[in-house]
């Protein structure tokens, strides 16, 4: 976070002298943001559009996160320095012809803060938006559009109104315990729009700014903003985004997630005890006390299968690859949350969470490389050329090549989240020139060691599985095998859907590293459960069963986004819908294998231990 330390001078001059050293040394700007839109996943650069321009300045650096994300920070032509008045930005022609995207939204910066909108909501309640839009339309039929219900002047029907100006309003407190100077605790705006009468000399009153939609020809539109100083004693400057955090009433919404899943794992964790130290703990003890070959032939159930149970999977080089993979998520994520709960990762730190995240996966190729080399040495198999070729490429060639797809339309639809040609060139160079080699280095040390020992051996013939009932069937316990895991997620996975698509900041880490722990005792809980029933049944192909019984927790999560995609977000347009699905797919693949990895470690652990304590002949 950045921190401005101003220097006042004479009590008379004090306000001034702190703008003009604010202005000069400490270097605080109005800068501007993208654009987007809740109708478009299609961000711009504020340069796309006919704004005014500031000529002559530098645009701040952009780390890697900021870069994928579509944040394009740029210097604005504003001065805040002063209490000002009326004060003309600039003045432009706009052609009538031209489409007006009114629905696009601007952000604009203040000392890393954004400057935000603040209006009244339902229940009296007060809401914070970063971010005002470019106008609003009045419908043909007479119904207001987006902001145009904040004034009743806005009534004239198929019209936009153009919101040419804002008042902007600077919070700041005196620093008294330091050197004589201030801090800025908060920066607001309202956004206005005036049809000036006098472009050159504006009053900055008067009616609103329209433009008919059926109108041709082009018009002249000035644009102006006046500013305003405010001492404000009561914010510290630690916690100065709490009134936007704050203006989002979420929390008791959260709060029940919580009490939802953790009902959920008291739930599973019941019925894993009782299966561990009553149904287990009877039928130890009765198999180990089985002395003569009669007690032997009444065996049955899970204890039947004791020399099949650690029979090698089919394709286990794919699940050994998805299971590497998947163990890089596992980590990374982990990591990732964890800083965010210490405030590394907030909000004001922009791009950090998403740079945290492709650094940590890079970094993260040696246990991807030792897990899956570990486990298809253990599944028997000998080829660990490709092995270690599929584990480095085959499932972040799956996202990147989703991702490239999705960039080359953001690409020619102009966006600003379109990555640029140098950024592309940097990510292949961190996957190749270190994830890859990583992995290597992981998947040399797996192949080195000696397979996993397993407590019982496994004979030479299968035994034949006994018919199944309907419940034990592979198809049906994976798919319920899914519905608890999702239970404990979904209300959190509605909040971070909406930081995502509808533009919301999102803050609550402490809830998702709560969530992310219970999901993960959920997964390896209930895998756990559907496991034994599997095993009484006779039927011992657990390993593939396992990773998907948790993994199928994706397929929720896709049904899910398809069902927000259609009831909550007003997104129009074929390439917003393509790049909407396109990255869904992203996200559907790396959750299917952090969930399917969770659900076979916890069966593998499961299965070594129950069989590590029976004694077979």
């Amino acid at each position: 976070m950045v921190s401005c330390y101003l220097v006042v001078g004479m009590v008379m001059l004090a306000f001034k002298c702190f703008c003009y050293v604010v202005t000069v040394f400490s270097g605080i700007e109005l800068f501007v943001n993208r654009l987007d839109s809740v109708e478009s996943v299609l961000p711009y650069e504020y340069t796309a559009f006919d704004f005014c321009q500031a000529e002559g300045k530098k645009r701040p650096s952009e780390n890697l996160g900021q870069v994928l994300f579509g944040e394009r920070i740029e210097p604005s032509p504003y001065r805040v320095c002063s209490d000002r008045g009326c004060l003309v930005v600039c003045t432009f022609k706009w052609l009538y012809l031209r489409k007006l995207q009114c629905h696009y939204v601007i952000y604009r910066i203040v000392d890393n803060m954004p400057v935000t909108w603040c209006y009244d909501v339902e229940d009296g309640q007060r809401f914070c938006n970063p971010g005002f839009p470019i106008g609003c339309y009045i419908t043909e039929d007479g119904r207001p559009k987006d902001a145009c219900v904040i004034n009743s002047e806005f009534h004239e029907k198929d019209t936009f109104y153009i919101f040419n100006h804002v008042d902007i309003k600077i919070y700041y407190h005196v620093v008294e315990n330091e050197a004589l100077g201030a801090r800025l605790v908060a920066a607001k705006l309202e956004p206005k729009s005036y049809k000036h009468t006098h472009a050159d000399n504006p009053d900055c009153s008067g009616v609103p700014m329209d433009i008919s939609n059926k109108a041709s020809g082009e018009v002249k539109i000035a644009y102006t903003y006046s500013v305003t100083f405010q001492e404000e004693k009561s914010i510290r400057w630690a916690s100065r985004w709490d009134y936007i955090l704050e203006s989002m009433p979420h929390t008791h919404i959260q709060w029940f997630s919580i009490m939802n899943s953790l009902v959920i794992v008291l739930f599973l964790s019941g019925m894993v005890a009782m299966i561990m130290l009553r149904t287990l703990h009877k039928d130890i003890a009765r198999y180990n006390q089985m002395d003569s070959t009669e007690d032997a032939q009444e065996e049955f159930g899970w204890k039947l299968v004791h020399g099949d149970i650690f029979r090698p999977p089919r394709k286990g080089m794919l699940l050994s690859v998805f299971l590497g993979s998947g163990t890089q998520i596992l980590i990374m994520t982990f990591v990732t949350l964890f800083f965010a709960c210490l405030g590394f990762l907030s909000p004001a730190n922009r791009g950090a969470l998403m740079t945290c995240a492709v650094v940590l996966w890079v970094l993260l190729g040696t246990p991807a490389g030792y897990v899956a080399a570990r486990f298809y040495k253990s599944f028997g198999g000998e080829k660990w050329k490709t092995n270690v070729l599929l584990t480095s490429f085959l499932c972040p060639g799956i996202v990147f090549a989703d991702f490239f797809i999705m960039n080359l339309i953001l690409w020619g639809e102009g966006s600003s989240a379109a990555i640029p040609f140098g950024t592309l060139v940097a990510i292949l160079a961190l996957w190749f020139c270190i994830s890859v080699p990583l992995t290597f280095i992981g998947a040399y040390f797996g192949f080195k060691k000696n397979a996993i020992e397993h407590p019982v051996r496994t004979n030479q013939i299968p035994r034949q599985i006994p018919e199944q009932s309907f419940y034990t069937k592979p198809l049906p316990g994976i798919i319920m095998g899914g519905i608890l895991p999702f239970g404990c997620i979904f209300i959190q996975l509605f909040f971070i859907l909406n930081s995502i698509w509808s533009h919301q900041m999102y803050y609550m880490f402490g809830f998702l590293f709560l969530v992310f722990i219970i999901l993960v005792i959920t997964c390896s809980e209930a895998t756990i459960l559907l496991c034994y029933f599997h095993l009484c049944a006779e039927d011992y192909h657990w390993q593939w069963r396992s990773f998907l019984t948790s993994g199928f927790t994706a397929v929720y999560f896709l049904i899910y986004a398809i069902h927000y995609f259609f009831s909550k977000l007003q997104i129009t347009g074929t390439a917003s819908t393509i790049l909407y699905f396109g990255y869904t797919m992203i996200m559907v693949l790396i959750f299917f294998l952090f969930t399917g990895t969770i659900g076979f470690f916890a069966c593998f652990w499961f299965v070594t231990k129950i069989y590590s304590v029976v004694k077979v002949d």
